[in-house]
């Protein structure tokens, strides 16, 4: 069963005049920071959340999982999407969709009506997410331009989930918790302003046809497999609640498969992971997520959990952080068109890594400098210099029509393998601290958490040394 469609060529739709092409890069990665700060902002509020609305331990998990579940599972029907009906069009439904729903959250009266709207939040995000990167990429031609473009996507989505602890803990301790939903509503407007105005339209071309059962596995199977790594936390990994869940959605994915091989015009064409850039850059970066992520989750709670930190406090801590995957971000696109981006990925993974290991020497009585913020500093300036060169691989083969599929390809390779990794690293540092809430147990889980992440790291770079294609076409990615 597929929905015919119809679509002209892949180019943008013409307008009087083309903006600069900054602004599309600015719009564009200002919808980027509003999904991915959403992931974090609220993990401070939750305490006062709790307090106004009632809500169970279960359902106060389960603000965040919302979001998360939503997100990933429809990323792959967003991406393609945007191909079929526009990149721009998609932008704008994801936007005022995540723009109303974090209303209709920082409204809300019951615990219910929360969850609800968190997880239509998650869905905007979804439709958004692979337009920012596709915008993008097909506003700055291919080359060094555009990695520098990738680059500053890169460091506003690595800045956004930095921020969110600290702009979490300004707007709870100095307004209240529902700001940290309604902080969305003028920025949402705002942004949604500028796309509108600057963004020019563009779509794939040739004979399309929505994957109709592609679509509804596709994103079943995701949704579902999110659902299965979030139980984790709760219920642990030999659970039925946990294993029910993961077994059936690799039953989805795997029948998804088959269904994408047979299809004439396939939702997700199976012919992608054939170039191998593309398919090591995905692996990589899911690889990477499972082992990165989880940092500002970890470096929050010892803060708070063991040095007692005020979340605010938290926050700042992790300023310096937030500026060093910036620089590692903006530096990327240089060493790119001298070493080639194969190197500089794998460079950068092993600075994350060694960053890990430093971290996970902490002490339940460490001090600023030598426990967070330089340790910080060096996991995420490599995180930086990784990512940056690991999106420009990933979206490089692809092709026109492809690539609004290709970007929500990586946005699901990150998010997943974020999800996966903070439920496995949680796992590690609840059993290693045995269940203590001392500041001694609670250090020796996160510093085994740390260490797993940087034995995880690894495994991206054996994966980007022995898979990734080497020079000459990592620099043509380069420029």
């Amino acid at each position: 069963m597929t929905l015919m469609l119809e679509a002209p060529v892949d180019t943008a739709i013409a307008r009087k005049a083309a903006p600069p092409t900054w602004l599309v890069v600015a719009a564009a990665c200002a919808g980027q920071f509003l999904v991915v700060l959403d992931v974090s902002v609220v993990n401070v509020a939750l305490p006062s959340m709790r307090a106004d609305l009632g809500l169970s331990a279960t359902g106060l998990q389960w603000v965040v999982n919302a979001y998360s579940i939503a997100f990933a599972g429809f990323m792959l029907l967003g991406g393609r999407a945007g191909d079929l009906f526009g990149r721009k069009r998609m932008f704008l439904v994801g936007l005022g969709l995540f723009t109303l729903a974090s209303l209709a959250g920082g409204l809300a009266q019951e615990g219910w009506q929360l969850l609800a709207a968190r997880a239509v939040q998650g869905l905007g995000a979804a439709v958004l997410a692979p337009s920012t990167l596709t915008i993008l990429t097909s506003a700055v031609p291919e080359g060094a331009a555009r990695a520098r473009a990738i680059a500053t996507w890169t460091a506003v989505g690595a800045g956004g989930g930095a921020a969110g602890g600290l702009v979490g803990g300004v707007l709870t301790e100095g307004l209240d918790w529902r700001w940290v939903l309604l902080i969305n509503v003028p920025l949402g407007a705002l942004v949604f302003t500028a796309a509108a105005r600057w963004i020019q339209e563009s779509k794939a071309g040739g004979e399309r046809r929505l994957d109709l059962p592609g679509a509804v596995l596709v994103t079943a199977g995701t949704a579902t497999l999110a659902y299965g790594v979030v139980q984790t936390e709760a219920e642990g990994w030999g659970a039925a609640a946990t294993l029910v869940p993961l077994g059936v959605a690799l039953a989805l994915i795997v029948t998804f498969l088959a269904v994408e091989a047979r299809t004439r015009l396939p939702l997700m064409p199976l012919g992608l992971f054939r170039v191998r850039a593309v398919a090591a850059a995905n692996a990589a970066m899911f690889v990477c997520g499972m082992g990165s992520f989880a940092m500002w989750f970890f470096m929050t709670l010892y803060a708070q959990n063991v040095l007692g930190y005020t979340p605010i406090e938290a926050g700042l801590a992790l300023v310096p952080s937030s500026l060093a995957v910036v620089a590692g971000s903006k530096i990327a696109p240089r060493l790119m068109r001298r070493a080639g981006a194969r190197t500089v990925a794998v460079s950068g993974v092993l600075v994350t890594a060694a960053g890990f290991t430093w971290q996970s020497t902490m002490s339940p009585h460490g001090g600023y400098v030598t426990a967070i913020m330089l340790p910080g500093m060096v996991m995420m300036a490599g995180a930086g210099l990784a990512m940056t060169p690991l999106a420009s691989l990933a979206t490089s083969g692809a092709a026109p029509g492809d690539a609004g599929l290709v970007s929500g390809l990586v946005n699901t390779s990150r998010t997943l393998g974020g999800s996966l990794g903070l439920a496995i690293l949680s796992t590690v540092a609840a059993g290693r601290s045995g269940g203590g809430t001392g500041a001694e147990d609670l250090t020796d889980g996160y510093a085994a958490a740390f260490r797993w992440g940087a034995g995880i790291l690894l495994v991206a770079v054996v994966l980007l040394v022995t898979w990734m294609p080497r020079a000459k076409e990592t620099r043509q990615a380069a420029g």
